[in-house]
């Protein structure tokens, strides 16, 4: 086997992500410092001498053994569709045995089905339709199904019957495309037109009733939490800690200036709405929003994603992505509105390929397994 995976610098693996355009955030050297209750490390795939792939591997302990659970949210970074692609994931398993894993775990950041917001809106519409991947895709792209069919053979598997926000990263999630198909930016026009006309005319609300939106300093993070605490208490989700935000923040502004933003949403003096956002190379992501119970008809939410996609496109991305969706689609879904919030923005649902994992020990696998179930 000629592809071998090995131990490399922050800086090496920062220079292969520059150099392909973009990665996950999940996969930069600062997730490590973010995420110190795992230990991470960054790894390079070679063809010889040349790097060919890289990836931050994050290391859980299994309670009361040295063993560990070697984890590439969103990662490795590199070219899926390489003929080679059995070869990179040989050595990657290779590399976690040597260093004591008892399972590999990656999640492969590569589009394999897209729907547009038509498509979607059809698929809200048809009451015998409960789930996107039950709706015929507007493309399902070949790369990504040979890299899916590669897994298969090599022994990985995947858990496809529950892909919500419970299962790690979510395999469904929402982007705007910022470029034309020919590679050109879109003009903010052109995004505005995108939108359709509930988005349009709350953001020309928001305008009228004198919102204004502006960027952040860390001292402002406290603002963002707590009217974070008091989104997760009426969603009825378990928020972060502050300290998790300045960490986010202190870790990822290091790696890169401005890599993280904070968003502030006001309206005559009061915080109405806030969120963050993370740039690597040319795609953009909302990362975490919140938002009062006062003043909500005063649109500042839809306001803040407007700046947020200007100033992503104004700073020449090819994505702003909105992250997780869940796949469902009926009228009783609990997180429909979630959806159809989304789909307003003109962005499309695209399904990743999903978490796998290669079981290294099989019972220690599926003894971790089980606890993740009963936790």
């Amino acid at each position: 086997m000629s592809i071998t995976c090995r131990p490399i610098s922050a800086e090496e693996h920062l220079g292969f992500i520059d150099q392909r355009g973009s990665a996950s955030f999940l996969q930069t050297p600062a997730w490590a410092r973010v995420k110190s209750e795992w230990r991470g490390k960054s790894v390079g795939f070679f063809d010889g001498d040349q790097l060919t792939g890289v990836g931050l591997v994050l290391y859980r302990q299994l309670p009361k053994l040295k063993r560990y659970l070697a984890y590439l949210p969103e990662g490795p970074v590199l070219d899926w569709s390489r003929s080679d692609l059995g070869e990179h994931l040989s050595a990657l398993v290779a590399h976690a045995k040597k260093r004591r894993a008892f399972a590999v775990r990656i999640g492969p950041a590569i589009v394999q089905r897209r729907w547009s917001p038509a498509t979607i809106k059809a698929a809200i519409a048809d009451e015998s339709i409960t789930r996107l991947s039950e709706m015929t895709p507007d493309e399902t792209v070949l790369v990504a199904t040979r890299a899916r069919n590669e897994l298969i053979h090599a022994g990985w598997v995947t858990d496809e019957t529950g892909h919500g926000f419970a299962a790690g990263q979510p395999m469904f999630n929402f982007q705007l495309p910022l470029r034309h198909p020919d590679g050109t930016q879109k003009s903010e026009d052109e995004l505005l037109k995108g939108m359709n006309q509930l988005w349009r005319r709350n953001i020309k609300k928001a305008t009228k009733e004198g919102v204004t939106v502006r960027t952040g300093t860390r001292a402002e993070l406290a603002d963002f939490h707590r009217i974070y605490l008091e989104t997760a208490e009426r969603d009825g989700f378990t928020g972060r800690s502050l300290g998790y935000f300045e960490k986010m923040w202190d870790e990822l502004n290091a790696e890169r200036p401005d890599r993280m933003k904070l968003y502030l949403s006001e309206h005559e003096g009061d915080l109405v709405a806030a969120t963050t956002m993370v740039q690597v190379g040319e795609h953009a992501w909302y990362s975490y929003g919140a938002s009062t119970n006062a003043k909500r008809e005063v649109r500042g939410s839809n306001a803040i994603q407007w700046q947020m996609i200007r100033d992503a496109n104004a700073a020449g991305c090819a994505v702003y992505d909105l992250r997780g969706i869940t796949e469902g689609v009926g009228a009783d879904d609990p997180e429909i509105g979630l959806i159809q919030f989304k789909v307003g923005t003109g962005g499309e649902a695209v399904a990743y390929l999903g978490e796998w994992d290669y079981a290294i020990n099989k019972p220690l696998h599926f003894a971790f397994n089980l606890y993740l179930k009963r936790r």
